[in-house]
């Protein structure tokens, strides 16, 4: 069925509309009396791809017009946190509102199965969405943040059952951006539209070197905040007319998780697992500590395996010192003469600095940029003690925050009109074996 949608006056040009199918194509029908040849000129033109079907007197010029002024594509992010679920949505590239739906205390509760909080989630968005006068059926759009997966290829991911069987189990790690996928699954499938993943935390393009352990048929896995790291230096390459696999950056996501990737080319050739304790203790989490002390908690009688996998990942770093997870609390304390304060935030800052040496040396001294993000990276009194030790290695560039949200959207806007393509996720491993010699 066809739906008339503008009439431009001066040359009687006629646009009609079709709806949109399962893919989110829409059929655009344009009409226009040409008095010289006395008849219709026409064109249909596919939505959002641009992909012309008909043309009859019409330009190219006038059509990529066309196709502007019928339809800007909305998108809604939802990106879960240990703290919050975030969720923004966008027209293009216009944010239209950005919300955090907080998590509650009975949701923070160390064994709780997230996927039993989904519901209510989709409860609170869909609130959110009226609070603002959007209805679900104008969205175009979702895309959720992936979690627990298996090691894959970066890129843009169709979201399938295989992707939601693995989410709900939580394949690779137990995390809350498990429930991402899921939710923008369920959202989608309330109005027939498409959703997507980007760039899980399990992208794998580890180089054989950075794999290897000292126990046979133990590997180190890629597990980090691919989606932010990738966009940060996407968008640095951008900002000094550079393409991303022209440079060699080494990327520090500073948030609840520590990561430190190696930028090699477009490459991340080695990176830390902070959520299974590789790196500097964090604000949550334990970092890298003696096995052998590990060994010995194990066998003390005093913990269960669920105890040290909290203890390590949700209750270790700065929640096990002081007695708190905020940094801006830390300074205070700091602040107000607490000496033993200010030993633990220079120990932190140390062992980054100190990772972040260690990954430097991938590049042989040449170094384009280190990057420093994530929502530590807003501290002035920390990133300028982190500085003290690193800038010595090479440029470093401050990019506060994290682009998660932009990076969710600007991917589900390039694979809706056909400028990258969809990857489908079959739920086999990349897991490394040592090849034969």
């Amino acid at each position: 069925m066809k739906y008339p949608f503008m009439r431009i006056e001066e040359d009687g040009t006629e646009i009609t509309y079709s709806d949109a199918d399962i893919y989110n194509n829409i059929l655009v029908y344009l009409e226009r009396y040409n008095n010289k040849s006395n008849h219709f000129d026409n064109m249909t033109i596919e939505i959002p791809s641009g992909k012309l079907i008909n043309n009859n007197g019409y330009t190219e010029k006038e059509e990529v017009y066309h196709i502007n002024k019928i339809k800007k594509l909305k998108v809604l992010a939802i990106n879960p946190g240990s703290d919050s679920v975030k969720i923004a949505l966008y027209e293009e590239n216009n944010l239209m509102f950005r919300e955090n739906i907080k998590n509650s205390i009975s949701e923070l509760k160390n064994n709780l199965d997230l996927n039993l909080i989904i519901p209510s989630k989709i409860k609170k968005i869909l609130d959110k969405l009226n609070e603002h006068s959007v209805l679900l059926e104008e969205i175009d759009a979702f895309c959720g943040r992936a979690g627990g997966l298996t090691s894959l290829k970066e890129g843009v991911y169709r979201i399938n059952q295989k992707i939601l069987e693995h989410a709900r189990k939580g394949y690779s790690l137990k995390h809350y951006s498990n429930i991402g996928v899921q939710i923008a699954y369920e959202l989608a499938k309330k109005n027939n539209k498409p959703a997507f993943t980007v760039n899980p935390v399990t992208v794998d393009e580890l180089q054989d070197t950075s794999r290897i352990t000292g126990i046979k048929g133990l590997y180190r896995q890629s597990i980090f905040h691919a989606l932010n790291q990738k966009e940060v230096a996407y968008q640095y390459a951008k900002s000094i007319n550079k393409k991303y696999n022209e440079l060699n950056l080494i990327v520090v996501h500073l948030g609840s998780g520590i990561t430190v990737g190696v930028h090699k080319k477009g490459k991340v050739v080695d990176v830390n697992n902070a959520l299974n304790g590789d790196g500097p203790f964090t604000t949550n989490r334990a970092g890298s500590i003696d096995a052998t002390n590990i060994i010995d908690l194990c066998f003390s009688g005093k913990y269960t395996k669920d105890d040290l996998y909290n203890l390590i990942t949700k209750r270790g770093g700065l929640v096990s010192l002081l007695e708190t997870n905020d940094i801006r609390e830390v300074i205070k304390m700091i602040q107000n003469g607490n000496k033993y304060a200010q030993l633990v935030l220079n120990a932190m800052i140390y062992q980054i600095a100190k990772q972040i040496g260690a990954m430097s040396i991938n590049f042989k001294g040449n170094i384009d940029a280190i990057i420093i993000t994530g929502a530590i990276a807003n501290s002035k009194y920390f990133v300028l003690h982190l500085r003290e030790y690193i800038d010595f290695l090479g440029k470093v560039i401050v990019m506060p925050g994290d682009m998660e949200m932009e990076a969710l959207v600007n991917n589900t806007l390039q694979v809706m009109k056909g400028k990258k393509i969809i990857l489908n996720y079959t739920g086999e491993s990349m897991d490394y074996e040592l090849p034969n010699f």
